[in-house]
């Protein structure tokens, strides 16, 4: 087999065709045969057709790589897409399905390096996101984690982005909420601290280190823990706080009446102005520091039994006062007692020793309260005693005021006496009345306390009955006189018909008419002073309550009148001419 091959267009090159020709020369010269050139040949051939395959292998391989690296670039460009799930970046997709591989590859390329880019920033605003939800669920669980939040790159969307933006404002407000909720808990502590007198730092660090006040509000602890330990906290200082207001109300109310008791002088209770101011306020009321300190209380309590041991060493001279107060009690309410026997009884309740003196003077507080009990409801009964004995005072000095010859004589104050005259008329017309209201009233008293009604040891009723008997023996007196009065006068009167028929001027005509008189059982008005009643009155109309060593001042009350008798139509017109005179004399 003859090979031949074009020669080289530059010499000294060596091709195949060369190489070819050389080995031609050397066959040639050495003889070879046919059959052996032939044989070589098909060997060189072969050779070439290996090599030729092993390039074509290596260029179908390399085709497929370059196929399989388009492969996944197109397929990463579309994870990419799909993971940041933002429709903008499908326009930066080169949309080129021809040309060769490389070129695809080279279209491809950079909008895959601009999604890359744009996915690592997408995965550290997750990190950082991720990383502060993380710190504040740590924060409200009452603990810090440090492990880094795992991003899940298969959803990088901004929509998911947007939920872990909600997601964190929510914690944020949350940790906001219980931040300002853990300082309003910690102002709580520290002004209950201020009252109660107690370290306020100690206290809180108890609860948690971090509620220091050296420390930041960002770093105080905002566990769920924290919070039910600061509001335990607050719990229980208020407790407290009631606790030692209630004591310290006690303690003042105490020292009050201590002080009341011994007449303790206004320095001395100076001293514990800051324990008696808060006796009425409300646990609301009382921030003052120090206002409820143990120490404040332990001084107050102190005092307290410092003024029971005095107290039991001045028991009689309290029992005593107290004593003189239920006296004066009943005295006021005209209930008749015996003082000595109550006082003798305290001295050997006291001197035997067999009554506590607190047990002691609560009992004579209870006395006093039963006595003023008592007084509360006689009084409206003995407010009208004594205008009904005020009224019988008035009928007494009109009647010795009507029996003055000389009361229309110019002296000096006769002016005040026809005024109180007139004052006094008006004031006797209500006695009727005053005796029905008063025996009223007493009735149903004794119905509804099922006893008899006194005034200073005597039976109001029995007073009012025996006024009634000593009317009927006045009005029975001044008939008696006025017939006796009849007789003597009748000679003179024929004597007079005999000269003249004009009316006389002592009698006017108006006067033979009769005047009404209210009656109060079968009585009337104007009466002298009732000398009989039992109501320990004087001469002078006064009454003087007697007790140890003078101690009672003298009460002026007037006697009952014994003359509630009515008037006869001669007493009738004297009393209008009067009356006529002293208002002409009273008018200026």
């Amino acid at each position: 087999m003859v090979v031949t091959d074009a020669e080289s267009p530059h010499l000294g090159e060596i091709t195949c065709g060369t190489l070819l020709q050389k080995l031609q020369e050397i066959w040639d010269e050495v003889g070879e045969s046919d059959e052996e050139r032939d044989k070589l040949l098909r060997q060189i051939e072969q050779e070439c057709l290996h090599v030729y395959k092993r390039k074509v292998e290596q260029a179908a391989k390399s085709r497929a790589e370059l196929l399989q690296t388009l492969s996944d670039a197109n397929a990463e460009l579309s994870s990419l897409t799909t993971s940041l799930g933002d429709k903008s970046f499908v326009n930066c997709i080169p949309d080129k399905s021809s040309g060769t591989i490389k070129e695809q590859l080279a279209a491809i390329a950079p909008a895959l390096e601009q999604l890359w880019q744009q996915k690592d920033e997408r995965v550290r605003e997750f990190s950082d996101v991720q990383a502060q939800i993380q710190k504040i669920c740590g924060e409200i669980a009452g603990g810090l984690s440090s492990e880094i939040p795992i991003v899940d790159e298969s959803d990088l969307s901004l929509k998911k982005l947007d939920d872990f933006h909600s997601q964190l404002q929510t914690l944020q407000k949350e940790k906001s909420d219980r931040l300002h909720k853990v300082l309003e808990f910690v102002s709580s502590v520290h002004d209950l601290c201020a009252v109660l007198g107690l370290d306020f730092l100690t206290t809180v660090r108890e609860v948690h280190p971090s509620l220091d006040e050296k420390t930041g509000e960002e770093s105080k602890s905002i566990s769920n823990e924290t919070l039910s330990r600061l509001a335990k906290t607050v719990l229980t200082l208020k407790d407290d706080k009631k606790q030692r207001l209630h004591k310290i109300q006690e303690l003042g109310t105490q020292l009050i009446d201590l002080w009341n008791l011994m007449d303790t002088p206004d320095e001395e209770r100076e001293r514990f102005d800051h324990v008696t101011c808060n006796i009425s306020a409300s646990v609301d009321e009382v921030t003052k520091p120090g206002a409820l300190a143990s120490d404040l209380i332990k001084q107050a309590e102190v005092e307290v039994d410092r003024l029971d041991q005095l107290k039991a060493s001045r028991m009689k001279e309290l029992a005593f006062k107290k004593q003189t107060e239920l006296e004066e009690i009943y005295v006021r309410a005209h209930v008749e007692t015996n003082p000595e026997s109550a006082r003798e009884r305290i001295m050997s309740l006291i001197d035997s020793g067999n009554v506590e003196p607190t047990e002691l003077l609560a009992d004579m507080d209870s006395q006093i309260a039963k006595a003023k009990e008592e007084a509360f409801s006689r009084k409206d009964i003995l407010d009208r005693v004594e205008k009904w004995m005020s009224a019988c005072e008035e009928e007494s000095w009109l009647e010795d005021y009507n029996r003055d010859q000389n009361r229309y004589s110019a002296s000096r104050g006769a002016h005040l006496n026809l005024k109180r005259a007139e004052k006094a008329r008006v004031l006797v017309s209500k006695i009727p009345a005053m005796v029905d209201t008063l025996v009223a009233k007493t009735k149903a008293w004794e119905e509804e306390h099922s006893m008899s009604f006194a005034y200073d040891g005597v039976t109001l009723l029995a007073m009012l009955d025996e006024y009634g008997m000593l009317r009927q023996e006045r009005e029975e007196e001044k008939r008696r006189l006025r017939e006796q009065k009849k007789v003597q006068e009748q000679p003179h009167v024929e004597q007079d018909t005999g000269f003249t028929t004009r009316p006389s001027p002592a009698r006017p005509v108006s006067a033979k008419k009769p005047v009404g008189v209210r009656a109060n059982n079968g009585g009337g008005a104007n009466g002298t002073p009732n000398r009989r009643l039992s109501l320990n009155a004087n001469q002078n109309g006064s009454r003087s309550v007697a007790k140890e060593g003078g101690r009672r001042e003298s009460l002026n009350r007037p006697a009952a009148p014994t003359n509630y008798v009515a008037i006869s139509k001669e007493e009738a017109a004297s009393s209008v001419v009067s009356g006529a005179a002293d208002q002409v004399l009273a008018s200026p």
